[in-house]
């Protein structure tokens, strides 16, 4: 490969493309958010009934777990909106259905979850709330579900976040300052999605600029991202504060 051109930064040969989103479990960073829910995928073997939901808000890293298992164990994985009629169940060890909650008919979850026992086929399920709570009519998907034990996947935490940011900057290989990590976070949406895009908007955005990573490219670049917004104290606010204080020694 010929050398960069004189003068020419290397890292400016590189091509901004996404990188692949994986679902792998080790890939998944540990904190007493989704302990619980990491503790119980490690064991499906003890799973009673063979059966397990996980269950929490958007972007909580339900769907990463749920499809890192069924990588781990060749599982196929379901879409609970396109679950109709009856669903053609693949045979195996078990198999993972994500937003079972939004299956659009009962009588398609409740074959799914029939033919699964009847195989000895394990099931995992993801869905916005635990299965004791869908909005169900048919009796017996009714009593099936509340059997099912269900574990929650809560929102990840300032370290979690922290640590998920530093990981999308070093897979990107892009250098930013702890100090202005800090002031990312606290002005990024609380979801780990958000950390990702972030670093992707930001690698994207310096390459373009050619050069490092600050705050005013970082407001430039996520200034439409949804749910990003100024922090508790933002420069600006900071700057006027200075500016309304008397002459003399400053703490700021």
């Amino acid at each position: 490969m010929a050398p960069p051109p004189s003068g020419l930064p290397a890292r400016q040969l590189a091509l901004p493309l996404p990188l692949l989103a994986g679902h792998d479990l080790a890939d998944l960073l540990e904190d007493a958010s989704n302990a619980a829910a990491l503790a119980w995928l490690r064991r499906p073997a003890d799973w009673p009934g063979g059966r397990l939901a996980l269950f929490g808000q958007a972007a909580t890293g339900k769907t990463h777990m749920l499809r890192g298992l069924a990588a781990a164990r060749g599982w196929p994985v379901l879409e609970g909106l396109a679950l109709r009629g009856w669903p053609a169940v693949p045979p195996g060890e078990g198999l993972a259905l994500d937003d079972a909650d939004c299956a659009p008919e009962e009588a398609a979850l409740l074959h799914l979850l029939n033919l699964c026992a009847e195989r000895g086929q394990a099931v995992l399920l993801a869905g916005r709330d635990p299965p004791a709570r869908w909005a169900v009519t048919l009796p017996d998907l009714r009593s099936r579900l509340r059997a099912m034990p269900a574990v929650a996947v809560h929102p990840p935490g300032d370290a979690l976040l922290s640590a998920l940011l530093r990981r999308h900057f070093l897979l990107r290989q892009l250098r930013v300052e702890r100090p202005l990590q800090d002031w990312l976070l606290a002005r990024l949406p609380r979801a780990a999605a958000a950390m990702e895009e972030a670093a992707a908007r930001l690698d994207r955005a310096a390459l373009a600029a050619g050069g490092r990573v600050t705050r005013a490219l970082a407001r430039e670049a996520l200034a439409d991202l949804p749910g990003f917004g100024p922090g508790p104290e933002d420069d600006d606010s900071m700057a006027s504060r200075r500016d309304a204080c008397p002459d003399g020694p400053s703490l700021l």
